[in-house]
């Protein structure tokens, strides 16, 4: 009989831990080692690990539907729906489509942007613009689009060249320029991407509002995404966010892009819909986006297990749970607090370049001179160094950065994590960076 390193993960000599329950923000391992979740998984997990009544949702609706295909109703899709018009979704934005995850409902997005100017007539208004650090998914159509090196290695022969344009980074910005002239700075080299590709021939612009753990947290100057948002309306180009981290309450907002005052045309979001209890990611637009391709006869063609029945009820009974419990606003004063301690923990560490975050999305940045910001040799793998650490003492972090960028450390835990045990897992954390640090000096 195999053994349980035989069976699990896909590539054979990747070091795997064997998880057999979980509560709250607490693993357990098959010998009884309990693991704080600082990273909520993927950073996915928000209402915490093992809510019964989630799983007696999901239960129900599976005795009740097997399964149906997508492009019909049931009564947990139509729940679902609802009440993501009625408590979550920005002004405008009311037609849901669901796929079976954030990778899925990111290209679906791609291919509605598309598929809208076609409509209308203007099949040439079909390139998508990226930006330098990002990532979108799996997918060759979404990791052709993203900026995560790391992910591209071994795909590059088949991946699709999109243009980019550099991605605000606050901290690595050039020197010379003050802090409120950022916002124009970056949106101005958007800008000129746009009119280098001729903007007759550019259908949208696809961006995290904040981006997640491919750049540790980074959160764009005040005027960025108003300037981005003026821009794409004077072209008409289509805005889309992809909020599959940031979207439903992770950042202490019920989707980032609330921080400016707009909406994009589509939006994407995912992790934190069902809260890690089921495979469902959405893609929300507005009449104006889908009218055309309605109109014209076309279809948005949908994934097998899409909208799910049994997601489709997990992820209702999740965002009844953050409504109902306050969650929102809790990953906002909670993660206020982390941010506080991260500070005090890592202000003084002398290869900390920053800690940076927003809600309950969280990073550190590491390098080898503060001074210059110049990394440690890739070779070091210190951020995997940081991880192992960390997780032998039992605290798990997220690792974020893209290969080009890199070191960076993320912390998205559950909501509903206590103090004591986010004050806990930063000491560890602490306790691990300088552990992992001196093996490498």
């Amino acid at each position: 009989m195999s053994s349980a390193e035989d069976l699990w993960p896909f590539l054979p000599g990747r070091p795997t831990l064997r998880i057999v329950s979980a509560s709250g923000a607490t693993l357990t391992t098959d010998d009884d080692r309990k693991i704080l979740d600082l990273a909520g998984g993927a950073i996915a997990v928000n209402v915490g690990h093992g809510r019964a009544e989630v799983a007696e949702a999901m239960a129900a609706e599976a005795e009740r539907l097997t399964y149906v295909v997508p492009p019909w109703s049931t009564p947990s899709r139509e729940r679902l729906v609802a009440r993501l018009r009625q408590d979550w979704l920005p002004d405008g934005l009311e037609r849901a489509y669901f796929a079976s995850g954030g990778s899925e409902a990111n290209e679906s997005a791609l291919k509605v942007a598309v598929q809208h100017f076609a409509a209308r007539g203007l099949p040439q208004k079909c390139k998508i613009i990226g930006r330098e650090l990002s990532y979108h998914g799996t997918t060759i159509a979404t990791t052709s689009l993203g900026g995560h090196a790391a992910r591209r290695i071994g795909l590059e022969s088949v991946l699709q060249d999109h243009p980019r344009a550099p991605t605000p980074y606050p901290l690595r910005a050039p020197r010379e320029l003050p802090p409120d002239a950022l916002g124009r700075y970056y949106a101005e080299a958007l800008e000129a991407v746009i009119d280098a590709e001729g903007p007759e021939t550019v259908a949208a612009v696809m961006a995290e509002p904040i981006v997640g753990s491919s750049g540790g947290a980074l959160i764009p100057p005040t005027d960025y995404w108003p300037r981005i948002r003026a821009l794409c309306d004077h072209h008409d180009i289509l805005l889309i966010f992809d909020e599959v981290m940031t979207g439903f309450g992770r950042v202490g907002r019920r989707f980032a892009c609330e921080f400016w005052g707009l909406a994009p045309d589509l939006l994407v979001a995912g992790k934190g819909l069902a809260g890690g209890y089921a495979p469902i990611g959405g893609l929300f637009a507005s009449k104006r986006v889908l009218d055309p391709i309605a109109e014209t006869g076309g279809e948005v063609m949908f994934h097998t297990f899409g909208a799910h029945p049994a997601a489709c009820a997990a992820a209702d009974r999740v965002l009844d749970i953050l409504t109902r419990e306050k969650l929102v606003q809790r990953a906002e004063t909670l993660g206020a607090k982390l941010a506080g301690w991260l500070e005090d923990a890592f202000d003084d560490h002398p290869h900390v370049a920053q800690t940076r975050g927003c809600g309950l999305l969280q990073a550190i940045e590491f390098v080898a001179d503060r001074d210059t910001l110049a990394p440690f040799p890739e070779a070091a793998g210190l951020t995997r160094r940081i991880i192992s650490t960390a997780l032998e003492r039992g605290v798990y972090c997220y690792p974020g950065g893209t290969g080009a960028i890199r070191d960076i450390v993320c912390l998205g835990p559950p909501f509903i994590i206590t103090e004591t045990e986010l004050q806990r897992g930063v000491a560890i954390l602490r306790e691990a960076v300088d552990i992992a640090i001196a093996q490498i000096d």
